[in-house]
Order: structure tokens, then C-alpha cells, then sequence
């Protein structure tokens, strides 16, 4: 309806909390292609980033008690960066172990002392960087497992090169304490591992 063009995004977001399906159609027509956008930066799955906007748009459809305290995109951008976020995490999971699977059908043999070790380094990595500050881990894994620019990290989260590659350093550095000790005491050197 053309009336529903002209409300602000606050309107059309009171209506919709009071069941108006045609101002949650108009928020649905002003957002999905610009968030669908934004997704496919992250996720490169096309399907996967549509379908990521859609449980959105559905989780704000069947909510109508959520409160926003900031303007209704960021909050729509905001959930799609953490829903993304989500969703890389569960598909890192599902990649890691596709991959240890393929690892030890390739192998053809017994696991080896410096395979079980090199494992549980790994494995403590990913709890290191678990235990990074929300914001710090976020750019980092951004960094290591998409294989983002700082520039790209900047423009995604609305960051500045300057605070992406203080974080990165930051983060590298908390690690690498982190991950000295343990090095030492399993005997195992691994030059140039960040």
C-alpha cells in the first residue's frame, strides 16, 4: 500500500508490533535486498544468505514484543551479522570434521604421537581464541578462517583499518602468550605459526 511508503521505519516497525502485516511487508520490501547484499559479503553461499535474511524477517515477524533501542536497520544489520556469525561457527564445525575425516581415510595408517599432539594444539587454539573478547574474536577469525583484508573487516563491521589492525595485534599477542607455554612444555616449535 502506498501509504506505508511514506511512514518512517519507526512507524512501520510500531504497526507491525501491532500485527499490521502490511508495514511488516513494507519493512520486508525496504530491507531484504540491501540485507541480502550485506550477507552475501560474509557468506558466499548465495542461498545461504538468503535464507539467513528470511529467519530475520520471520524471528521479527513472530516476536512483536522486541525492543529496539537503536534504529530499526542497524538493529536488522546487527541481526544478521550475528546470525552469519552463528552460522560460520556451525559450518566451521561441520568443515573440521568433514575434513579430519578425510585426513584419516587418506592416511591409510596409525595416528602418530606428532598427530595427536598437532591436534590438541589445534584444539587449543580454538579454545584460546574462544576465550578472546567478543569484538577481538570476531575480527580475528574473520582474519584467519575467511581470509579477510583488514580493509574488508573495517567495512563489514563499520570499523576503521586503524581498529582492526589493533585488535588483530592484540588478539595475536594474547595468543601467542597463551601458546608459548604450552609449546614449551609439549617440546614442539612451530616457527612462523602467526
Amino acid at each position: 500500500m502506498s501509504t506505508y511508503k511514506a511512514l518512517t521505519d519507526q512507524q512501520l516497525f510500531e504497526f507491525m508490533q501491532e500485527g499490521d502485516k502490511f508495514a511488516f511487508e513494507e519493512i520486508y520490501d525496504r530491507f531484504n535486498g540491501l540485507l541480502y547484499i550485506y550477507a552475501c559479503k560474509m557468506v558466499a553461499d548465495k542461498e545461504e544468505a538468503k535464507d539467513i535474511v528470511q529467519e530475520i524477517f520471520v524471528y521479527l515477524w513472530g516476536n512483536p514484543n522486541i525492543k529496539i533501542k537503536t534504529q530499526l536497520s542497524a538493529y536488522l544489520y546487527t541481526a544478521v551479522r550475528y546470525k552469519i556469525f552463528d552460522w560460520l561457527d556451525k559450518n566451521k564445525s561441520r568443515t573440521n570434521y568433514l575434513q579430519s575425516l578425510a585426513d584419516f581415510a587418506d592416511m591409510g595408517e596409525f595416528v602418530t604421537d606428532n598427530y595427536i599432539r598437532e591436534r590438541e594444539f589445534s584444539s587449543l587454539i580454538e579454545k584460546e581464541v574462544a576465550l578472546l573478547p567478543p569484538k577481538m574474536r570476531v575480527i580475528f577469525e574473520m582474519s584467519r578462517t575467511q581470509h579477510l583484508t583488514q580493509k574488508q573487516i573495517g567495512e563489514i563491521l563499520h570499523l576503521s583499518d586503524k581498529t582492526v589492525k589493533k585488535q588483530m595485534s592484540n588478539a595475536l599477542k594474547v595468543l601467542r602468550l597463551k601458546l608459548t607455554s604450552f609449546l614449551l612444555l609439549a617440546g614442539i616449535v612451530f616457527l612462523n605459526l602467526f
